[in-house]
Parts: structure tokens; C-alpha cells; sequence
């Protein structure tokens, strides 16, 4: 087997490339993948650094499985973003990352997650009450004014309050721009970012993210001023975290995880919840057949159960397959020649696990532009070949929170209310940013209340 340098890729100028991935990076990814197969080279941004895309499942699992020391994220491999900070889990590599990793891991897992079930059913049974049988509505928005509130309350821990206002305010303002497309140009080419002034994006960024941070600040300072060891959200619980050496996470660590917690946990998980009910109401036989699932859960039914519920499971990932909210996961940068397959990468080399192409591998997926959940019944995939969260060192760590909010939200929504589609013209996803949303955010209608004598399923719960 000859060893090649480099897989074959577009030979168009990289500003080209660069516009055809900003426009349509589906069609264009897919395309490339058709042309030159598991693994292409692009050149993209104001990077010269040749970035190879791979959606063969052992490349990936090679990727997934070097160490660190070999292969790693962060900011050598582009990952820096002006709003998250250096101190950001995804901004770090080695022992740093490591040790924020184990920090922040076990607040977002087992019973500590389990416990926020009461607060995100009774989140979404009050933003969901607003809707009016009859009237037509947009689903996206309502999803971020959930995931907006489950984060601020399950996360930073703030009750309703003045703090509490501003800082959706202005979170709101800085994660969805008025003109999403030119803010990824800015956040991808670095040289463009001038502050001219309060009236410019990216002056008016920058005096976004200051006042954000003045705010995150105070609630830290007012929080150490008061300790309260029986707070259980998940700024109390990282402040009280220590590492081996028993130190705290600094004032900086601290708001940058919870800027990449916020950051990464709202509008991915609202994205989700809209295509989720979108797929669930475009096909009638997936709708019926998770209702019949939901009704054998009872009254009184445990979170556990309902997180564990098989069909839910299926729609779920199903969802998160067809379009996953990042196409693709954390870059990894060569640290020393690496070969994978017929290929030797050198140092200085990006490799990114293309989350969306693997996703749409007729091999894995039969029919893969076909939103089917029984796949997901009929087989079990591996870590390699199924990856909405990525994988290796780089996975997710809230990907068990931001399942269990999936969840939650949807059962509370289809026990409680009867809808429908408002519009019949199949939904496209459009780039928002660097993440992917349903184009038009899902317009519905609600025809009636699914229980009207009884409850929701899950006030009953949890209230």
C-alpha cells in the first residue's frame, strides 16, 4: 500500500472554497464527498493549514482513540472564539483540559441531572401555556425561551430578578444576530474584526460580551460573599468543585465554562426540540406510535422512566442524525506524523470528523435523507459511526443533560397539547451562525388540549 500525503480535494482558489462552504456546506461537503470520497482536503478561512474532513467510521475511530499528546482540540486547532474565552473547555488541550474535564463532569451527570426534571417540566408546561388553540405559531423561539430558561436557572442558578432579565436580554442579543452571516464571517476570518464603534458588528459585539461579563462577575462575587453549600445548580456546584491539588476553579475559569455551557447547551438543544416536533407531527405513524408509548407511563411517571422510554430514544437520535446541529466535531491539529489508512498526516495537519456526512452514509443508513427512528431500534452504532455529540477526549460532556432536557420537553409538550403542522412544505435546514436550524423555525397550530380534564403528564410529577 502506497502512503499518500494528503487526501485529493477541490484545486479551486480557497476564498472560493471558503464561499461555497459558508453558502451551502451540505451540498458542498456532500459533493466533495461524491468526488473524492471518505476523506478530502479543503482550505478554508485565512488558514493555509490543509483541513481534512473524514467520514469513514475507523478513520474516525483512529482519530477518536490517539492520545492527546499525538492528537488534540483546542486552541492549537483553531478552537478559539472571542465570546467563550481561553480558559474554555474547548479552547484547551492537555493537563488543563484534563483537569477541567473532571471538574465539570460531575455536575452534569446521574442524580445531580436527575434533578433538574422538576424544574424543566415546570419551565415548559409555563412557557407552553401561552399558546392559544387555533393560532398559528412559531416553534423555534419557543424552544430558546425554554432552553434560554432551563440553562439561567438550572445552570447559573438565577431566580427571576433584574440579573436575571438583563442577562437573557443580552444573551439573546449576542447568540442571535439580527444578520447571522456576517457574524460568522467575522468569527472565521479574524482579520476583520474592527471595533468602529457602538453602531459596528463587531463593536457592537464587543460591548455585548462586557456587559455580559460585568453580570456573570457580580452573581460569582455575590455567591462566594454568600456560600450556600445546599445550592444544587451548576455554577454552586463548580464552585465548590476542587482538583487534586485542592484548588478551586479562578473567577476567569469560572466564567468561561459557564459562557461554553450556555453557549453550547441553548441553542443546540432548542434547535433539536424544533426539528424533533417537526418530524413527529410531518409523519402521523411516528406521532401515534409515541403516543402510545407515553400513555403506558401512567400518572406518576419517574424521569428515569421517561429518559429510558425506547421510541422517545429513537426519535430522539433519529433526530439528531438527520440534522445535527453541528455538522461536524471538534478539529483535532497533528502534534506528530500520524498515518490513518493509505495516508500519513504531518504535523500542523487539521483532521475533522464530519458529523453530518458520516451521518448520511448509505452504508450505515439506508434511505439517510429518510427520517425513520426504527433504525435506531433495529441496530445498535457504534461511537464511530453515530456521533451528533463527537467522541474520544472531545465528547460532549453535557450530552446526558442535553438528552434528558430533549426529553423531558418533548413528553411534556405531546401529553399536554394537541398539534399540527400550519404549513406542509417539507423544512430545510439553514445556516445560523456556524449551527444548523430549521428553516423558518417550524410554524405549527394548536387544535386542542390532549387530556383536557386531566393534567400534563408531568405536572403531576413534578410539581
Amino acid at each position: 500500500m502506497s502512503v499518500q500525503q494528503l487526501p485529493k480535494g477541490p484545486q479551486t482558489q480557497p476564498w472560493l472554497q471558503t464561499l461555497q462552504w459558508l453558502v451551502s456546506p451540505l451540498e458542498y461537503m456532500e459533493d466533495c464527498a461524491k468526488r473524492y470520497g471518505d476523506l478530502f482536503t479543503l482550505q478554508l478561512g485565512q488558514n493555509s493549514t490543509p483541513q481534512v474532513f473524514v467520514s469513514n467510521p475507523q478513520a474516525i475511530q483512529q482519530i477518536f482513540n490517539t492520545p492527546p499528546k499525538q492528537l488534540d482540540s483546542g486552541g492549537a486547532a483553531g478552537i478559539k472564539s472571542p465570546l467563550l474565552g481561553q480558559q474554555s473547555l474547548l479552547a484547551l488541550d492537555g493537563k488543563p483540559h484534563q483537569r477541567q474535564r473532571k471538574l465539570l463532569t460531575p455536575p452534569l451527570h446521574g442524580e445531580r441531572m436527575l434533578s433538574y426534571g422538576q424544574l424543566i417540566g415546570n419551565i415548559t408546561t409555563q412557557v407552553t401555556s401561552q399558546w392559544q388553540i387555533g393560532e398559528p405559531f412559531t416553534v423555534l423561539p419557543f424552544m430558546q425561551e425554554i432552553s434560554f430558561q432551563v440553562i439561567l436557572k438550572a445552570v447559573f442558578g438565577l431566580e427571576d430578578g433584574s440579573r436575571y432579565e438583563k442577562l437573557k436580554e443580552l444573551l439573546i442579543a449576542i447568540l442571535n444576530p439580527k444578520t447571522p452571516i456576517i457574524r460568522t464571517v467575522l468569527l472565521i476570518f479574524p482579520s476583520l474584526r474592527h471595533d468602529l464603534g457602538a453602531w459596528s458588528p463587531w463593536g457592537k459585539y464587543l460591548r455585548l460580551r462586557q456587559q455580559i461579563d460585568q453580570l456573570i462577575y457580580a452573581e460569582i462575587q455575590e455567591r462566594k460573599a454568600q456560600f450556600d453549600p445546599s445550592r444544587t445548580d451548576i455554577l454552586s456546584l463548580m464552585m465548590a468543585a476542587r482538583d487534586e491539588a485542592g484548588e478551586p476553579m479562578t473567577d476567569l475559569e469560572l466564567r468561561d465554562e459557564l459562557m461554553t455551557l450556555l453557549v453550547a447547551g441553548h441553542e443546540t438543544t432548542a434547535t433539536s426540540l424544533s426539528w424533533a416536533l417537526y418530524w413527529v407531527h410531518h409523519l402521523p405513524q411516528v406521532r401515534e406510535k409515541l403516543l402510545q408509548e407515553l400513555d403506558k407511563l401512567g400518572e406518576n411517571p419517574d424521569p428515569n422512566a421517561i429518559f429510558q422510554l425506547p421510541y422517545l430514544n429513537a426519535i430522539c437520535s433519529e433526530t439528531l442524525r438527520l440534522y445535527p446541529v453541528a455538522i461536524s466535531a471538534l478539529n483535532r491539529v497533528v502534534k506528530s506524523p500520524l498515518q490513518i489508512g493509505e495516508y500519513k498526516f504531518e504535523p500542523g495537519t487539521l483532521l475533522i470528523p464530519s458529523i453530518y456526512l458520516t451521518h448520511h452514509r448509505e452504508d450505515l443508513y439506508p434511505q439517510p435523507k429518510q427520517f425513520k427512528p426504527e433504525r435506531f431500534l433495529e441496530r445498535q452504532f457504534t461511537p464511530y459511526e453515530y456521533i451528533p455529540f463527537g467522541g474520544g477526549n472531545r465528547r460532549c460532556i453535557g450530552m446526558a443533560l442535553a438528552l434528558f432536557e430533549m426529553k423531558l420537553v418533548l413528553v411534556t409538550i405531546l401529553s399536554r397539547w394537541q398539534m399540527e403542522l400550519a404549513d406542509h412544505k417539507p423544512v430545510q435546514p439553514v445556516r445560523k451562525g456556524l449551527l444548523f436550524s430549521p428553516k423558518g423555525g417550524v410554524k405549527m397550530v394548536v387544535k386542542g388540549k390532549r387530556h383536557p380534564q386531566s393534567q400534563p403528564i408531568l405536572q403531576t410529577s413534578f410539581s
